[in-house]
């Protein structure tokens, strides 16, 4: 079976298109420690395809101490300095052949391609690993207000591109990210962790799959 009604690909960045988890790791640990927080993979493996408030919500749950929201919000910027620091150790060498390659493809076919990430970031290691090009529409944390899985982020890219909802396809890694996808009526591709997702549409082991199930 194939998708034959289709024109635009969005693609949730991290876990996708490039692999930032451990650097998001590194910087949730880093504040976790200063705070005295016990933080490990377990913890950081319930923080996937969620927002920064709401993820660290979550790691405070192993704290004893009372945040008030201004605070919170000075610590989740703090973090994610760090991490930005971390981000400019990204090179083009980071995303992988069959990535550019697939990608490069559906355009060739014709297709519209899209991020709808909900990172803040997603400009800059877009640029830091040369593939803003790649892209006709970049819809991330910075023009969005709820985070996945509303399907808000999702429909922006759509919109950006003047696509219909239903003419786009979602490539995802995370459960919050195929339920956004569904909840606006777009199919929904998973890969990595969300490939066992019963939610999506299709579920595929390799990215270069996407070409098999398009024309």
């Amino acid at each position: 079976m194939k998708y034959t009604d289709k024109k635009a690909f969005i693609f949730d960045l991290d876990g996708v298109i490039i692999f930032t988890d451990r650097f998001h790791y590194q910087a949730w640990k880093h504040l976790a420690d200063r705070l005295g927080i016990d933080f490990d993979e377990s913890v950081n493996h319930r923080l996937r395809g969620i927002s920064r408030a709401k993820s660290f919500d979550i790691i405070l749950e192993k704290s004893n101490c009372y945040y008030s929201r201004p605070e919170k919000e000075k610590f989740i910027e703090q973090k994610n300095e760090y991490y930005k620091g971390l981000l400019k150790m990204l090179s083009p060498s980071d995303i992988s052949r069959e990535i550019r390659d697939t990608l490069w493809e559906l355009k060739g076919r014709g297709y519209q391609l899209a991020i709808g990430s909900s990172s803040k970031n997603a400009k800059f290691i877009l640029s830091r690993t040369a593939m803003t090009d790649y892209f006709d529409a970049i819809s991330d944390g910075t023009n969005i207000s709820r985070p996945k899985p509303d399907p808000e982020v999702f429909q922006k890219a759509a919109q950006f591109m003047n696509v219909n909802p239903h003419d786009c396809i979602v490539v995802e890694d995370a459960y919050a990210g195929i339920e956004a996808a569904k909840c606006c009526g777009m199919a929904a591709i998973g890969i990595g962790e969300a490939s066992s997702c019963d939610k999506a549409d299709f579920s595929i082991q390799y990215f270069s799959q996407l070409l098999d199930i398009v024309p």
